[in-house]
């Protein structure tokens, strides 16, 4: 599924489809340049779960969760992981009781999920807002997340 979005608002409203269309054990990676709205996305993905504490960035502390939603948020950095990923027990988080969101994910290596959402961004060259949106299962699970989503974007 490919949605383009021309303003942050837009990627708030689709990130809160999200949310709301998340069940526990669900697991999404974040792929995107530096800027191009995986901590925006989140953002409103804990809108949609109905968090509503700030979100940071967990860039330096690599994981933050939040548990006062529908279902906890386990928001990962692992863009300065190179080598301990396997010290972090991430399979408690992918398998456990919330929905994980993953910046960088794909450094993970082989310690990344069987089964999750990726959510690729990508900038417009010629508008600094606009951005093209791609998301993509990989496993039984997430294609079934994929598709609340987009019956939840439909509507």
């Amino acid at each position: 599924m490919d949605i383009n979005v021309k303003k942050p608002e837009e990627t708030e409203k689709l990130a809160k489809v999200i949310g709301l269309s998340a069940v526990a054990g669900d697991t999404i990676i974040l792929t995107g340049d530096l800027g191009a709205g995986k901590t925006t996305l989140t953002k409103g993905i804990a809108l949609g779960l109905g968090i509503d504490q700030m979100i940071k960035s967990p860039t330096y502390t690599i994981i933050r969760e939040y548990q006062q939603g529908r279902i906890p948020l386990y928001h990962m950095d692992v863009y300065r992981i190179e080598e301990g990923a396997d010290d972090l027990a991430l399979d408690d988080y992918f398998e456990g009781d919330g929905l994980s969101v993953v910046e960088w994910g794909k450094m993970l290596g082989d310690f990344l999920p069987e089964d999750y959402l990726e959510i690729t961004f990508t900038k417009d060259l010629t508008d600094i807002e606009k951005r093209e949106i791609h998301l993509e299962a990989f496993g039984a699970k997430s294609e079934a997340f994929l598709k609340r989503v987009i019956e939840r974007w439909g509507k």
